[in-house]
């Protein structure tokens, strides 16, 4: 009885190890079944990042993406008031026709992007960083002041997180609409891209919108009246965001004349947030067909909140009619993201049956982690384990 009893615990005390071992090599492990479709992107930025300012950088980091199953790429191709691949457009518009950087004024970053890419079955979605945001000094805004929105008191500087001085473009202004149309369509035209995406800029802060041209548009279809004065007027958060829908409707069009085949992508902020801030009512463009991928930015500090913004309406009924995936942060460069709530964050995606993620940004997957890069990366390797097809809507 005393050799059963004393064989039964070493069976115990083994099982116990094994589950021990298994649970400490797996904690970042997602056990969940993964279909044959996922979107697993990454933004590739010039700020606060290292990866496009060498052609040797940029191969490297693809190739290490490629490594770890990523299928999908959002490179910054506007932002600062440039573009980061040869423009006519901007030159016309400038007189700059590549961002001057010196490690980017004598390369096209976009072709080196799409051609490693493209050689590992990797889509390449460009991504208008800045949409109709600009610095304040550039000579962007320098050039075309007309094209710049204001508040009611005349003032056009918006400081973003409070350090960097913004102006924004007007989206209603039919000059600014042909700027940024012309821009989209010679990348759609130039470049064997697999979609475009444009962001939460793609729309523009609520409190402004009353500059001459906004101003007489709304007295012209308003018997004469002036705009309300408290910005956040329910009537006038809806004017504007309706004429921003109506130029996507017609830059949507003309995307698809030129190449079908481009996904349009849009990476925005919830819903609420989006629209009642920066007049961006993306919930009407996925149900007017406007959209064919989106990536909803949920960047939240804890699961409660994050899972709250899972569940929103808009975001749920998208998820039933096109490739919908989440927006997760990796990182910034004064703030660290431990692999523990990237993880959950990860898991909860996939347990609500969204398309895939993207992470934002490619510096911050593992430079600027609490953890050492190899762990970070073993992490990756692990949630995707195995190559995937990127989740897609027919054209």
């Amino acid at each position: 009885m005393t050799e059963i009893r004393s064989t039964l615990i070493k069976l115990v005390i083994i099982f116990f190890l094994t589950v021990t071992f298994t649970i400490s090599i797996s904690q970042f492990s997602n056990s969940q079944s993964v279909d044959n479709q996922e979107i697993r992107g990454v933004w590739l930025t010039n700020i606060d990042s290292d990866v496009l300012f060498t052609a040797n950088q940029t191969k490297k980091a693809i190739a290490t993406l490629d490594k770890l199953n990523f299928n999908s790429l959002y490179p910054t191709v506007w932002n600062w008031g440039h573009t980061l691949y040869p423009s006519q457009v901007a030159e016309n518009a400038t007189g700059i026709k590549v961002d001057p950087t010196e490690a980017l004024k004598n390369r096209d970053v976009l072709q080196e992007i799409i051609s490693e890419s493209h050689k590992k079955k990797i889509a390449v979605i460009p991504w208008f960083e800045f949409g109709f945001m600009a610095p304040a000094d550039s000579s962007l805004a320098k050039k075309h002041p007309q094209w710049l929105t204001q508040r009611e008191d005349g003032s056009k500087i918006w400081l973003e997180g409070n350090v960097h001085e913004r102006v924004w473009l007007n989206p209603l202004n039919p000059q600014v609409q042909s700027f940024i149309t012309d821009l989209i369509l010679e990348i759609v035209t130039k470049y064997d891209i697999d979609g475009i995406q444009v962001d939460d800029h793609f729309g523009y802060p609520s409190e402004l919108g009353y500059d001459p041209y906004t101003v007489a548009l709304y007295r012209k279809e308003h018997d004469g009246k002036l705009p309300p004065l408290d910005s956040k007027n329910p009537e006038w958060i809806q004017w504007r965001s309706d004429k921003i829908t109506a130029y996507m409707e017609t830059l949507f069009r003309l995307i698809k004349d030129v190449k079908k085949n481009v996904i349009i992508s849009v990476s925005p902020n919830p819903q609420e947030f989006s629209k009642n801030e920066f007049l961006m009512d993306w919930a009407t463009w996925e149900r007017k067909g406007l959209i064919e991928e989106l990536i909803v930015q949920i960047y939240r500090n804890n699961m409660e909140s994050f899972n709250g913004e899972l569940a929103q309406k808009d975001l749920q009924l998208a998820k039933n009619h096109i490739p919908s995936a989440i927006g997760i942060l990796s990182g910034l460069k004064g703030k660290k993201i431990d692999l523990n709530l990237i993880n959950d964050q990860v898991r909860s995606t996939r347990d609500k049956g969204f398309s895939g993620f993207s992470f934002f940004f490619y510096e911050s997957l593992w430079n600027f982690g609490p953890e050492t890069v190899d762990k970070r990366q073993n992490y990756f390797r692990d949630i995707f384990a195995q190559k995937v097809n990127r989740s897609t809507i027919n054209n």
